[in-house]
């Protein structure tokens, strides 16, 4: 997907069928507060291949072949903290397993707009920049396991025959 700002970046396709080995991700921090949502994520599979996730400043999202960079400090503004341990964010669910599928969502003047990434389970990580911030969800998968599903719901009675106006019966 070509971004006009930040170029193609890379296939993320590629991960499908890896597994991811290690998740790491970097973090702002500011007064002792770390921010919601993690700056980076990266994707190592078990072939030691590593994938970044993140926002660019024209609102897109960013997939690149990249490791992951070293802490650093922003003065007053704080400082971005690295590693394998330092959030919780979606992609720590599925540490382990392979993944199955990649979607990639793009528009022409903005390029990718989100991605999502496929697990055995069902499940998916959704990956999308939300003003400006990457954001990580886990989108409705289709599959709900027995013991969380609603019940549905039951069927409303039937109605009462309308059959038009109401006449008097003829008299005999």
């Amino acid at each position: 997907m070509h971004c006009p700002l930040h170029g193609a970046g890379t296939d993320p396709t590629r991960l499908v069928g890896r597994r991811i080995s290690r998740v790491v991700a970097s973090w702002h921090i500011c007064e002792g507060e770390r921010s919601e949502a993690p700056l980076d994520v990266w994707l190592i599979d078990d072939a030691g291949d590593s994938i970044r996730i993140t926002t660019g400043s024209d609102q897109c999202l960013i997939v690149e072949s990249a490791t992951p960079h070293e802490p650093y400090d922003m003065g007053e503004w704080g400082r971005v903290e690295v590693g394998e341990d330092l959030g919780d964010h979606p992609f720590l669910r599925h540490l382990g397993e392979t993944v199955t599928s990649v979607a990639e969502f793009a528009l022409p003047e903005q390029g990718r707009t989100h991605l999502e990434i496929g697990f055995p389970d069902g499940h998916r990580v959704r990956a999308d920049c939300h003003e400006g911030d990457l954001r990580l969800t886990r989108p409705a998968s289709g599959r709900c396991p027995p013991a969380a599903c609603p019940a549905p719901p039951a069927a409303p009675p039937n109605p009462a025959p309308t059959g038009g106006p109401t006449r008097p019966a003829p008299r005999p």
